[in-house]
């Protein structure tokens, strides 16, 4: 039986600074995005998933994160570039303004085809990137517990995949995976024939009391964070 754990990446300072952050502008996690992987790897640490492999994105906030956590897996770090969030190209490091004045704001729901900017990928491109490394993870590790240290995008298109939903448009339905949350598939025998059950999803009991404050999307007309929250953000449109 072949067990999947999608972990998302702690906040980040991509996801609370207004800048758009891929590669070159990521700079990991803030102090809370830290508390929270900490919260997460003292859970881990009770034994609670028995991995044998732990993969991560070559993203830092997603590298930092697998390596908070490592010690309680107990495994190395597999760095896996196909597991990143959706590719920015050109819109890395910039802000949504300028990016959205040099580059078209992004509208994913009309144009699921266009990329973000030069350079990077479109809803279709990153959905057929993440299928193919969720079926060669889940394939190379058959029969295995997997930990896969990634990113909303990644978890949203897991639904995608796995429910084999339309992947050139997007779903009718949104997500809100939450920092360093859970999501857990397993692959098992049903009805006489192989299937992926969805066990759970957004799993945060870990940060029960320590809050977190999410950013709001790159659609937002402006960048004032909502009453009582302190910032605002400019996450990629697949990292409410």
């Amino acid at each position: 039986m072949t067990h999947l754990y999608l972990i998302r990446h702690g906040e980040a300072w991509g996801n609370v600074e207004p800048i758009i952050a891929g590669m070159k502008a990521d700079r990991g996690l803030t102090p809370r995005g830290v508390a929270q992987a900490e919260r997460l790897r003292d859970r881990l640490a009770q034994g609670e998933i028995k991995a044998d492999v732990l993969i991560a994105s070559t993203l830092p906030r997603a590298r930092q994160t697998a390596a908070i956590i490592q010690p309680a897996l107990g495994l190395p770090i597999i760095a896996d570039d196909e597991v990143q969030e959706l590719d920015i190209g050109e819109a890395d490091g910039m802000t949504a303004q300028e990016a959205w004045a040099k580059f078209g704001p992004p509208d994913f729901d009309r144009f699921p085809l266009r990329p973000i900017a030069p350079g990077g990928e479109s809803w279709g491109d990153f959905t057929l990137r993440v299928s193919r490394a969720l079926s060669r993870i889940t394939t190379e590790h058959a029969g295995k517990t997997i930990v896969v240290v990634c990113h909303g995008g990644v978890i949203d298109c897991s639904f995608v995949h796995f429910f084999q939903m339309p992947g050139l448009v997007l779903p009718p339905t949104d997500f809100h995976t939450r920092n360093t949350s859970i999501t857990h598939w397993e692959y098992l025998e049903r009805r006489g024939r192989y299937l992926w059950r969805l066990n759970s999803y957004n799993d945060i009991a870990h940060l029960h009391d320590i809050g977190a404050v999410e950013s709001v999307r790159w659609e937002a007309p402006e960048l004032t964070p909502p009453e009582g929250e302190t910032h605002p953000a400019a996450p990629v449109p697949t990292e409410e």
